[in-house]
């Protein structure tokens, strides 16, 4: 999944509250500027593929 920093932070802290492991990344230019527009500042987030269904139904994301 693909989002900005801010509710990238917020999904992290639901699923780990879940007990889900997360990764967040973020490529250089976002991560100085602070900006998210066209594709750049996006936050990558990364969960283990065998708790994908479950961080879904937490986070409320069909189809992916």
């Amino acid at each position: 999944m693909r989002t900005n920093p801010m509710e990238a932070e917020i999904i992290r802290s639901k699923l780990e509250d879940s007990g889900i492991e997360v990764q967040l990344s973020q490529e250089a230019f976002g991560k100085i500027t602070g900006i998210t527009t066209d594709g750049l500042g996006v936050v990558k987030i990364f969960i283990r593929e065998d708790r994908l269904e479950e961080a879904r139904k937490i986070i409320g994301v069909i189809g992916g």
